[in-house]
């Protein structure tokens, strides 16, 4: 009844069509040619070490080489071979895991030295049915440091009888004193294309349909690996009920998508929020852990930057498809500063991770600030901006005169032309001023030239104020300029193709090119700029907090905002929106608003 009972036990799939022979080891060819000629020439080495990648048949070739070293055939004569038959005893004794001199050791749950001490205490005694006495050591770098100075003596000189095979998916943790002592061999990641060959082998001899676009979802999720992608497989099948199908699998995979990961890291580079803050939710939906997927970002943008220096790196074993092909896509339109910053913002996030409340909220307040500064310009091109707007051919002649001694220029259009044109002019003084008892000195004036603007008549300006030329700075994103103008700059003269204005000493060296250059191209003239230096009058930034100030006072007699205020004692008006303003406005011309008032109050 027992047997009866494990006959109709189900076999996973990726137990039962586990590789048999060489020919069934699918994308390790180097690995096959290096055994075949090892055994064709007699040059078997003492010790193997396997790695790898979960799940691409680092056991399953150790079981395999045990077979061909041991194989006698179905007469009892054969050799070792690379082709072992697979009907002799030894062979279905060790397929079957119970031969008596193939002993398999898991390192992970057997660490410690006196493990290998016992191991190897069989080591002398010659095997008892096989040709070679084989120890298997499955994930060899668990291992502890006593366990592995154990090992070295035997590992160095074996008994001819003995054989040693190794397996690891992290070969950097193994002693360089054990490797220096083994053959080493670096199994591949299995490609697309031969996960779907296999997925087909195995579908078609379990008489399964399928979606094909449903396997090609497992074979990228696979990420390289025959057994994650059987095991995805089998799991396709029951929610299937017994069929494949893409929908299935597009809610079955969830987590086990790289790609989703993959997806989320192309939508932050392109500044796509809306599909940056769906991913998420789809994630965190399907069970993701916040950290997890910031972590991921972190090791995602490490990978593109290391490509993008080191554009071999792009053909790493230890890189999947997916990322080789992200990296295909993106290193080309992506700087190492842009990375860089992104670098600094993630690992930054993840401290705020840890302190945040809701982890699922700073996760999306941290890629909403890396999505957002997608789109900013890194400093090398803003630098590069401001070399531009400075026009860095064109040098126009500054001359400061004595403080005593006012002078008044203006900037010259033929000096935006050409830098071939001859430097201006000096500029004679004009009579000195001696300023009277108790009467403010007057302060010098810079100028650059002395040469004439070209006419044009006043009705073909566009602006009438200098608040009308800021909102064109603002709405032409020249925002340096603009904030030097609001708040480094008192207009005395504005209109007509002239400017008159007096000058803080904060302001930049470049300012008068870039502000006569932002006039010539938004009037379509050039401009007679007049500038003094000394202490300024009453700044656009000084009239734009005079005038909030004022709408404050203003909104406040609001009756919904007095009785507010009146009932929250210690409230203030902070902060006052477009909205507000214009209701105030609009009472003050007695037309009416349905909507109400929009204010924002704080309490101090």
């Amino acid at each position: 009844m027992a047997e009866e009972n494990n006959q109709n036990q189900y076999v996973v799939l990726a137990r039962k069509y586990r590789p048999q022979t060489f020919e069934d080891l699918l994308g390790q060819d180097a690995l096959v040619q290096t055994l075949t000629n090892a055994i064709k020439n007699n040059r078997l080495h003492h010790a193997y070490i396997l790695t790898g990648i979960r799940g691409v048949g680092k056991t399953t070739t150790a079981r395999l080489i045990a077979r061909a070293l041991n194989c006698t055939g179905l007469d009892g004569k054969g050799g070792p071979t690379i082709h072992p038959c697979g009907a002799c005893e030894n062979c279905k004794a060790i397929a079957a895991g119970r031969h008596i001199d193939v002993m398999e050791l898991d390192a992970a749950s057997r660490t410690g030295v006196d493990d290998i001490r016992e191991l190897l205490d069989g080591v002398r005694y010659k095997p008892t049915n096989a040709r070679y006495k084989v120890y298997i050591i499955d994930e060899v770098h668990m291992l502890s440091k006593g366990a592995f100075n154990a090992l070295l003596k035997t590992l160095e000189e074996p008994p001819a009888h003995v054989k040693f095979i190794f397996a690891t998916t992290e070969i950097r943790k193994v002693p360089v004193t054990i490797l220096s002592r083994c053959q080493r061999f670096d199994l591949q990641r299995l490609s697309i294309e031969t996960l779907l060959k296999l997925f087909h082998k195995v579908l078609t001899a379990e008489n399964i349909p399928a979606d094909e676009e449903a396997l090609e979802m497992v074979a990228r999720a696979a990420d390289g690996s025959a057994r994650d992608g059987l095991s995805m497989l089998d799991q396709a099948i029951v929610l299937g009920d017994g069929k494949v199908k893409t929908e299935t699998v597009i809610e079955m995979i969830g987590l086990a998508d790289r790609t989703r990961m993959l997806d989320l890291f192309e939508h932050l580079v392109q500044g796509d929020i809306p599909a940056v803050l769906k991913n998420l939710s789809e994630q965190y939906k399907n069970g993701a852990n916040p950290l997890v997927i910031l972590q991921d970002l972190v090791d995602i943008t490490h990978m593109l930057t290391k490509v993008k220096i080191v554009p071999g790196s792009l053909n790493a074993e230890t890189m999947g498809e997916n990322e080789r092909n992200l990296c295909e896509k993106l290193s080309g339109n992506l700087s190492v500063a842009v990375l860089s910053r992104m670098w600094q913002m993630l690992i930054k996030g993840l401290n705020e991770l840890n302190g945040a409340p809701s982890a699922l909220d700073a996760l999306e307040m941290i890629l909403i600030r890396v999505a957002y500064s997608a789109s900013l310009p890194t400093p090398a091109e803003l630098l590069d901006e401001v070399k531009k707007n400075s026009s860095a051919d064109i040098k126009p002649s500054f001359q400061t005169m004595p403080q005593t001694t006012p002078v008044t220029g203006i900037i010259s259009p033929q000096t935006l032309v050409s830098k071939q044109q001859p430097a201006a002019a000096p500029l004679k003084n004009t009579q000195p001023l001696t300023p009277a008892a108790g009467e403010e000195q007057p302060v010098a004036k810079t100028a650059v030239s002395d040469a004439k603007t070209d006419a044009m008549p006043a009705g073909d300006c566009p602006f009438s104020r200098i608040e009308e030329f800021a909102a064109y700075l603002e709405e032409h994103k020249k925002m340096l300029l603009l904030y030097a103008l609001k708040n480094d700059v008192s207009v005395e003269e504005f209109g007509n193709g002239r400017l008159t204005m007096a000058v803080s000493d904060k302001i930049q060296p470049d300012f008068m090119l870039n502000l006569q250059k932002a006039l010539a191209e938004a009037t379509g003239r050039n401009w007679q700029i007049d500038i003094r230096r000394g202490p300024l009058g009453e700044t656009l930034a000084d009239k734009e907090k005079a005038a909030l100030e004022q709408d404050k006072r203003s909104i406040s007699e609001y009756p919904l905002v007095k009785a507010i205020l009146s009932e929250f004692k210690g409230a203030r008006i902070d902060t006052l929106t477009r909205k507000a303003a214009a209701v105030q406005t609009a009472e003050d011309t007695g037309a009416e608003d349905e909507n109400p008032t929009t204010t924002e109050e704080e309490e101090e």
